[in-house]
């Protein structure tokens, strides 16, 4: 028998068998699975969040610490700005947005601004050291930051410079992503942005070797400020 013969004598062979119908398993006669038995399995691979805020807090700090995230707590805009002052020490130029924590820090660095709320050209974006944004929430469960065109400033604000700065609030940490996603149809079901993005850490690779390279496809660096 040839190799084509062979081939195809397997693939008639595989078609006589019936596959699982999804939403069932095969346990020699085909059960449904009801959601009661599925439910325990939906969120195992990923960790408890707890009950209050604190909980929350702590879980994102973790999860920022093992992604490469520097997240600070601040307790005031006095803070805020006092820290980031400090960090700006060698920055040139920075981008930003309107907004009610952007404006409050942007004001204060006394620097030359690209803003994405005008026209502005993406060479003149790609040459910030640092892009500021706001946005629509912080998820405790995954360490990830919820971002949209229209909370951070545009589509290429959160993504050229390569150093991203993130301001957000307590009042913005939500548990899960299933808590995300209810916030994005609550606040953008009548009209989603153009642009919504979960940003997990720097951007990252590992493909050569398994040797991770942070700024591989955008920011080498991600700060989330939490007022």
């Amino acid at each position: 028998m040839s190799e084509r013969e062979n081939i195809l004598g397997r693939i008639r062979e595989a078609l006589t068998l019936s596959a699982d119908v999804p939403g069932h398993k095969q346990n020699n006669l085909l059960q449904v699975v009801s959601e009661e038995e599925a439910a325990p399995h939906i969120h195992e691979w990923l960790p408890a969040v707890g009950e209050t805020i604190e909980d929350g807090l702590a879980l994102f700090a973790k999860n920022s610490a093992e992604l490469k995230t520097d997240f600070r707590l601040v307790d005031s805009l006095e803070d805020l700005n006092a820290q980031i002052t400090e960090m700006a020490s060698g920055w040139k130029k920075i981008a930003t947005h309107s907004g009610e924590l952007t404006d409050a820090v942007g004001d204060k660095l006394g620097l030359p601004v690209c803003s994405t709320d005008e026209g502005y050209e993406a060479s003149d974006l790609e040459s910030c050291d640092v892009g500021i944004t706001q946005c629509d929430c912080l998820v405790a469960q995954t360490g990830s930051v919820l971002v949209t065109a229209r909370s951070a400033g545009g589509r290429a604000l959160s993504v050229l410079p390569p150093h991203h700065i993130v301001l957000a609030q307590r009042s913005q940490l939500l548990p899960d992503l299933p808590a995300a996603f209810a916030l994005l149809e609550e606040r953008y079901a009548s009209n989603y942005p153009s642009f919504i993005s979960l940003i997990t850490g720097p951007s990252r690779t590992g493909d050569i070797e398994r040797i991770l390279v942070l700024g591989a496809h955008g920011p080498k660096q991600l700060t989330v400020f939490c007022l």
